[in-house]
């Protein structure tokens, strides 16, 4: 049996598609459809880690997660990770395919075409629905040609596709009707209904306007979907992460996220934005960092350039400073690689340079090797500074992704499983106070135990409430999200078009 399919595209990026699938995905899965996402192209350094080492995006890993699945590589068989602005490595079926300029993966496109087609049609053939998502809009006319993507995607499985934009940003007729009247009267077709999302206070107000779009269209405005604030879910893209998250006045605990150029799987430290009483910031300047509680250096697609630029932009000096003062100071990843003494790339892995002094404020030592390691891992803690005491032995769940060999002489975790299989390596370094440490485990502080063992240790005088579970307020945020969306979509057409009824 071939799968029902149903497309979501939208007017640009960040209009709410990938929430929009993870939310019909939930929806689904709710009423026992066997449904699963697919994206046939991403473009994101916030990566997942499948349960066999594939690589994907963490939009298509968080859908799987609300239809009740684990992610494959069929899911997202090809994921861009810019590496500078005109250069991106590419992931294929999971896998490091190449690094290529920009205009050299044009080229390529077509080629991969079949790869898109045979991922999706796997799917087809396991589940009863596919939603599939598209990627930035279906209207760029330069860009037509090599789509892989959008309408390509959608006359290929004859999709019924749902145009989405977004109200917050302004011109929303613009950008429907726009998008619309410039595809071709055969792409024209496919588009079923308009979904109107982000839109605050009453959508009784905004009543005229669906007329309008109705009228102008000759489609349905399926749904206003409203905007919906504080939902703890990972972002796709770095330039929709909001600058702060938490209260100033209610603040116990302050701590300040690095906002690289390039920065990676910064969903790293979404655990914090449900904390009570945290504070979580995203700093680019000096003059916004402060005197936090803690710095955090998430991941960077490329560490060296990332590093280059917290020297040029005065951050690196500043951290070092706050570190001598005794301000904690994590490194994960490629955070983790810029706290070392030296990052070495004899085989010019990521950059032109062989050696580049790190910031030093870990005794560890780096070298880049062109093998990529994409692990699903679970790691048991090892003892260490005060801190670490009291949860010393527990086991943590993560994920890794990285080039980078790293020699530690003060590890704190053991690795004992890697996607599944037993395996003893050692990981992270600590300075001897604790207040410095960083390692390779993406994820480690959704592992509520650890998170707030190191919570207490910012602030040992406070009284913290029992954990907030990361993986219940994951869960939860999808539950609200799913019902926001059967509140205000009209089902009755998704019911038609899935062929699945929804009561």
């Amino acid at each position: 049996m071939t799968a029902r399919v149903l497309m979501v595209q939208g007017t640009a990026s960040s209009v709410g598609k990938s929430w929009l699938v993870a939310a019909l995905c939930r929806i689904l899965a709710r009423r026992g459809v066997r449904v699963a996402p697919f994206k046939a192209q991403n473009m994101s350094n916030n990566a997942a880690v499948c349960p066999d080492g594939a690589e994907i995006g963490r939009a298509q890993a968080l859908q799987a997660r609300a239809a009740g699945l684990a992610p494959c590589a069929e899911m997202n068989p090809i994921l861009l990770k810019p590496e500078a602005d005109s250069r991106s490595q590419v992931v294929v079926m999971g896998h490091v395919w190449q690094t290529l300029p920009a205009g050299d993966y044009y080229r390529h496109k077509r080629a991969l075409w079949p790869v898109v087609t045979a991922a999706l049609d796997r799917l087809r053939a396991r589940y009863d629905v596919v939603v599939i998502e598209g990627a930035g809009s279906p209207a760029e006319l330069n860009l037509r040609a090599g789509d892989i993507v959008n309408m390509a995607v959608a006359r290929y499985a004859n999709a019924p596709v749902l145009l989405v934009g977004d109200i917050d940003r302004g011109g929303i007729f613009a950008q429907l009707l726009g998008t619309l009247w410039l595809l071709p009267p055969e792409e024209q077709a496919l588009v079923r209904g308009l979904v109107v999302n982000k839109f605050r206070g009453d959508p009784a107000l905004f009543d005229d306007g669906v007329r309008i779009l109705e009228a102008r269209s000759g489609r349905p405005v399926l749904g206003v979907m409203p905007y919906v604030p504080d939902l703890v879910l990972p972002e796709e893209d770095a330039a929709t992460v909001p600058t702060s998250s938490g209260r100033k006045h209610v603040t116990n605990l302050d701590i300040a996220v690095v906002r690289f150029p390039r920065m990676a799987n910064f969903d790293d430290v979404d655990p914090f934005r449900a904390e009570p009483g945290v504070r979580l910031r995203f700093v680019s300047c000096v003059a916004d960092l402060g005197r936090p509680d803690a710095v955090i250096l998430p991941g960077s697609k490329s560490t060296v350039a990332d590093l280059r630029w917290l020297r040029d932009v005065g951050l690196a000096e500043a951290i070092c400073a706050l570190a001598e003062g005794g301000t904690a100071v994590v490194g994960l990843c490629g955070g983790y690689q810029m706290l070392g003494q030296a990052i070495y790339d004899p085989g010019h892995v990521e950059s032109d340079e062989e050696r580049v002094a790190g910031l030093g404020l870990l005794p560890v030592e780096t070298t880049f090797v062109a093998q990529k390691a994409t692990c699903q891992v679970s790691a048991r803690l090892l003892d260490g500074p005060d801190w670490l005491t009291p949860v010393a032995g527990h086991r943590v769940q993560g994920y890794e992704i990285h080039m980078g060999r790293t020699r530690s002489p003060t590890p704190w975790l053991e690795i004992v499983r890697r996607n599944g299989r037993p395996v003893r390596v050692l990981d992270g370094a600590m300075s001897a106070n604790g207040r410095v440490w960083g390692c390779y485990v993406h994820g480690i502080f959704a592992n509520d135990a650890f998170r707030r063992a190191w919570m207490q240790s910012l602030r040992p005088t406070k009284t913290w409430h029992a954990p907030v579970k990361a993986e219940s307020t994951l869960e939860r945020a999808l539950d609200t999200l799913a019902q926001v969306v059967e509140t205000a979509l009209d089902m009755s057409v998704v019911s038609a078009l899935t062929g699945v009824q929804i009561a």
